[in-house]
């Protein structure tokens, strides 16, 4: 790791670090006091924070209901993906199986053509008739090959066939999944950016002093919540060493600090928060499932206290937020629209579970 990147790494986790400290139980402290203006008015004052703090939560539902989307549009494209590979592969099946019946029909033309040449007369007819019986008896053994092979190739030609109807019948199953997914993911798409615009709508009727107001209250809302967790004694249980494809992973996502969060993104510019943990894991060559959801579903579940660098935090109940666990109480992971890949405190949000990816 270049010393630049790991001088902007530690800064990250010591700001972590120092919120720990400042969390830890039986600190006191106080939210700041803004220092009162004699030239204010009562006009002008900024709404009270019971206001504001109803504003925080309303935007922290609007963009969890945009992340609950960006799943949804997540899990559709991976299918439409997987469904247009099957349908591929189902054409090219179709192609191969058309070509192999063709080369059949070739075949039984042939063998019905040379059986037609050698007719005419009866069997015991053909034996009085010829010259040489023993010719005529071996000839008449491969004449019963001949049947034998005709059958077979008849039952061959049959069997093709019926893979050819199948294979017709599997494309048109895939391409109706593939319609009906094209329709999730768009009504997914047009969710999220419906909760993305009433949340934006929303902040745009703050004032300069109501936003940073506002940012202070977040701050608050996440140190509340991370002394809470912190409080319980959990960072005491948490030892567990990464392993090296861990590690790999923790380079990979730390690296992506400061780069925005974008819904539907797997990089390398921007990320949404499965896709900066799904490629992240990629880099250490373990492939994992593309959502937050996918990822509780199908990765092994680990205990809080087991957890260890590079396993993954699912938040919420509904599965809907994805971070990396980098050590030390701390996560790196892509917040939400307007923010960027940042290390946040692990206890900032409720905790459904940890999942671990890798061997």
């Amino acid at each position: 790791m270049r010393a630049g990147k790991r001088g902007l790494i530690t800064a990250a986790v010591t700001v972590v670090c120092a919120v720990t400290v400042l969390a830890a139980p039986g600190t006191a402290f106080a939210a700041p006091t803004p220092t009162p203006s004699p030239t204010t008015t009562p006009s002008l004052a900024a709404p009270p924070d019971k206001d504001l703090e109803a504003v925080r939560e309303k935007l922290d539902a609007l963009y969890h209901d945009a992340a609950v989307a960006t799943d949804a549009y997540n899990a559709a494209e991976e299918k439409a993906e997987k469904q247009s590979a099957d349908i591929v592969a189902l054409a090219k099946k179709i192609v191969e199986g058309k070509e192999r019946l063709d080369r059949l029909k070739d075949r039984a033309g042939a063998a019905a053509r040379s059986q037609y040449r050698g007719g005419g007369l009866p069997d015991e007819a053909r034996l009085m008739l010829s010259d040489n019986p023993q010719q005529f008896l071996d000839g008449a053994g491969r004449v019963i090959q001949g049947q034998r092979a005709t059958k077979g190739l008849i039952g061959e030609m049959s069997r093709t066939q019926q893979d050819l109807e199948q294979y017709s019948k599997d494309a048109s199953a895939q391409w109706k999944k593939l319609e009906e997914g094209r329709k999730a993911k768009a009504a997914a798409k047009k969710e999220i950016k419906k909760q993305i615009a009433a949340a934006e709508k929303l902040e745009s009727k703050l004032e300069k002093k109501e936003k940073e107001r506002l940012a202070e209250l977040e701050k608050k809302a996440a140190l509340k919540a991370q002394t809470a967790w912190l409080g319980s004694g959990i960072l005491d249980e948490i030892k567990g060493d990464a392993s090296a494809q861990g590690r790999k992973a923790v380079e990979f996502a730390t690296a992506q600090m400061g780069k925005p969060y974008e819904w539907g993104a797997e990089g390398p510019n921007t990320y949404d928060c499965s896709g900066l943990t799904s490629q992240a894991w990629a880099s250490a060559g373990s492939t994992i499932p593309r959502t937050s959801q996918q990822q509780w579903q199908q990765l092994k579940h680990v205990a809080v206290e087991d957890m260890r660098p590079g396993d993954l935090i699912i938040y919420f109940g509904d599965a809907s937020h994805v971070a990396m666990y980098v050590g030390d109480g701390a996560i790196v992971h892509a917040p939400r629209p307007g923010r960027t890949v940042t290390v946040a405190g692990a206890g900032t949000m409720p905790i459904l579970g940890v999942v671990r990816p890798g061997a």
